[in-house]
């Protein structure tokens, strides 16, 4: 009953607001009887009032609601014209249907009133015959009992909605659920958010000013802006979030439909509904969705003597997941069906030219799997309505990765294949780094950030392959490219002829190349601004934002700048030449791992993905609230977590500057204090041991040593509950 309870207060709102509507539209129809459309209008309102009724379990309201419809019917017929009497009646019933609701939000039932009285009434009128006792317009027929037949029902607390009283007014103890709520226009809200926007670009432009006055009191001044800017911003955001249930709900429809057209038979499980975010997000991943669930009914999904013949049930199962993770939305669509066959793919892709026959037998699985996404491509035999006209996949990508989002794919032969998406909470307001080139700043949306390399050419010189200018980070071939002329803003020439080169690591379409900036400066929440119609045909540039200083920074489109630089042309993938220049060939999922050190021997990992920024804080910096230590950090106290007092490794505090591993979860930061940080390696999370103590995940071989996996998560709720991820 849980998802009926989750749709009583929407039906009450809609209600109420209908039955407000009714009262006029009923007024207005009996000045001017003859206007159709107000009756249709009328009649459409009292059959979804009905239709909901019957849904919900309210029979006793769903018999009256259908006894004014049926008199509604003929006078939308033209079968009986509106007069006093009829009028009357139907306002008296929309009376006591309002009573009823109050009476629903109040104690969650309709109660036992049955309405005969208001029911015949309504019949004889439609029979043609003049009701004995015609209501009044002041005395609502039967909503409340007479007395000596019980007393009057108590007006109840409702849930989640203040107080109800009769007819949904408000009383002395609150709101009634209607009350509680309102309906604004999207371009209200559209236009509020960019109001917050520019208050965040003038917060911005405060704290950089304020900050070098060196005014005590105008410091707290600005602090004290900021922390409602903040605020606000947050508030505001959630206006704009919409469960994503809201997309889902024409699926299932869409799915029994493909089913027919197929002759299959699917069984849609959709888990998550509830998961929220932005509603242009919403709007951009309705196109995409619907490509990959035909897809997969289609293509993924065997027909019932296939699926038979396998030993699997006979109805395939596809199953929709949404989460939050990592500041993200993950959608997962996963089908149980025969899987992606790698070489009837790589075979298509010989035979429409997308790769040479040489070239595709050097392809990893990985490689294959991505070819899926190309313009045109399509493994489908013939042209159905459903597919087979190779568009779809190569659009779901493009307009993911429009949003800031990836994609992947990966699959199992017999088992089924999942696409995971990947996108972020909103696009309005987004971390980002912020670099120079060429004396102008940049930004860069942090989704798309690895990691920041500084290179010394003296000592690790800039290699060329195929006139691509490449560095070899840890073993793999990094491509890298100059944004200064990519841009047009020196001429063509070698990246990298500095003795230093600062490289912004960047992952684009789940490849990574180096982008060659002059200098890198902070992350900072930046307001996207969208490009004019005269720019939006420049592929670098995704937006563009108002620094703190005042100056325009153009938001670079990651995708673009590898686009334009053809890294994803010409080097497909960053393990395509995978160690000295030869194609691992290696299956499993690779995992990015940060690998840390506890004092003098003890040596660790963490994924990557659990980690939000690596940090050095002067020891002067860190204070004790209570019995634990904390460090004023962007604004707000973050915990520190001393991980080698929590695995009891002798490590010393000897040096000034304390390094920390910040992980983040529902936008509180938590500093994991650790001796050194090594390295970033990539691997499989191949566990050779599982966990033998208490905060590892297990233990894996990295660079030849054993190196036991953090469970951050678990550390961090041990250490400090209130901060558990």
């Amino acid at each position: 009953m849980s998802g009926v309870d989750d749709v009583i207060p929407k039906f009450l709102v809609e209600s109420y607001e209908n039955l407000d509507r009714l009262d006029q539209d009923l007024i207005a129809l009996e000045e001017a009887p003859g206007e159709l459309q107000r009756i249709a209008s009328i009649f459409r309102t009292v059959h979804t009032i009905k239709g909901t009724c019957g849904f919900l379990g309210f029979e006793r309201l769903e018999r009256l609601t259908h006894s004014g419809e049926s008199l509604l019917s003929l006078l939308r017929d033209g079968e009986r014209a509106l007069d006093e009497t009829a009028a009357t009646a139907l306002l008296r019933m929309v009376d006591a249907v309002r009573d009823v609701l109050a009476h629903i939000e109040s104690t969650g039932e309709e109660g036992d009133r049955e309405f005969q009285d208001l029911i015949g009434v309504l019949d004889a009128i439609r029979e043609g015959e003049v009701p004995e006792a015609l209501p009044t317009a002041h005395e609502p027929a039967e909503c409340a009992e007479e007395p000596g037949e019980g007393p009057a029902p108590t007006v109840a607390p409702a849930p989640e909605g203040g107080t109800a009283s009769s007819e949904g007014a408000s009383d002395a103890g609150g709101h009634s659920v209607a009350e509680s709520s309102i309906r604004v226009e999207v371009g209200i809200l559209d236009n509020l958010m960019n109001m917050v926007g520019e208050l965040v670009l003038a917060r911005n432009q405060i704290l950089q000013h304020a900050g070098h006055r060196g005014d005590s009191e105008l410091d707290g001044t600005v602090q004290r802006l900021n922390m409602i800017t903040t605020e606000l911003q947050e508030q505001v955001m959630k206006t704009r979030m919409q469960p994503i249930g809201n997309v889902w709900s024409k699926i299932p429809r869409m799915v029994r439909d493909l089913c027919l057209d197929v002759d299959k038979e699917v069984r849609l499980v959709m888990e998550g509904k509830d998961t929220e975010l932005d509603k242009t997000l919403l709007e951009a991943i309705k196109d995409p969705l619907v490509h990959i669930i035909r897809n997969s009914v289609d293509h993924g999904v065997e027909t019932r003597a296939a699926r038979v013949e396998a030993g699997k049930p006979e109805a395939g199962m596809l199953t929709l997941r949404a989460y939050h993770e990592g500041g993200q939305v993950n959608l997962e669509i996963s089908d149980d069906g025969a899987g992606v066959r790698l070489d009837r793919v790589r075979a298509k892709a010989i035979e429409r030219g997308v790769v040479a026959a040489e070239e595709a037998g050097r392809l990893s699985d990985k490689e294959v799997m991505n070819l899926v996404f190309m313009p045109g491509f399509s493994t489908a035999e013939k042209v159905t309505n459903v597919s087979g006209r190779g568009v779809g996949m190569d659009v779901v990508r493009t307009n993911i990765e429009k949003i800031g989002g990836s994609i992947d794919l990966s699959t199992e032969a017999g088992v089924g294949t999942t696409i995971k998406i990947k996108i972020p909470l909103t696009l309005a307001i987004i971390p980002a780094l912020i670099v120079t080139c060429q004396g102008d700043s940049y930004a860069i949306p942090q989704v798309n950030l690895l990691e920041l390399v500084r290179l010394d050419t003296r000592t690790n010189p800039i290699e060329t392959i195929h006139d691509v200018p490449v560095y070899r980070l840890r073993g793999n071939l990094l491509p890298l490219v100059a944004l200064d002329r990519e841009l047009g803003l020196v001429e063509a020439g070698g990246a990298g002829q500095a003795e230093v080169v600062n490289i912004v690591v960047l992952s684009a379409d789940d490849r990574q190349f180096g982008l060659v900036v002059d200098e890198i400066n902070d992350t900072e929440e930046i307001v996207v601004k969208p490009l004019g119609k005269q720019l939006k045909g420049i592929s670098a540039f995704a937006g563009a934002t108002i620094m703190g200083d005042g100056a325009v920074a153009l938001i670079l489109d990651v995708f673009g700048i590898a686009q334009k630089a053809h890294v994803l042309g010409e080097l497909r993938d960053r393990r395509r030449f995978g160690q000295d220049g030869e194609s691992e060939g290696d299956d499993q999922e690779l995992v990015s791992l940060l690998v840390f050190r506890l004092g003098d021997d003890t040596r660790m990992a963490v994924p990557l993905e659990t980690v939000s920024r690596l940090e050095e804080f002067e020891r002067s910096r860190i204070e004790r609230s209570g019995l634990s230590e904390v460090v004023q950090y962007r604004d707000s106290i973050m915990p520190l977590l001393d991980l080698a007092g929590y695995f009891g490794t002798a490590a010393e505090r000897s040096q000034e500057e304390l390094q920390a591993i910040v992980a983040t979860h529902d936008g509180r930061s938590v500093g994991l204090l650790v001796s050194a940080i090594e390295d970033i390696v990539e691997t499989a999370l191949d566990f050779k041991r599982g966990p033998d103590r208490r905060g590892v995940l297990g233990s894996v071989i990295v660079q030849g040593r054993v190196t036991e996996v953090l469970d951050a998560a678990g550390v961090i709720s041990d250490l400090d509950p209130a901060a558990a991820l």
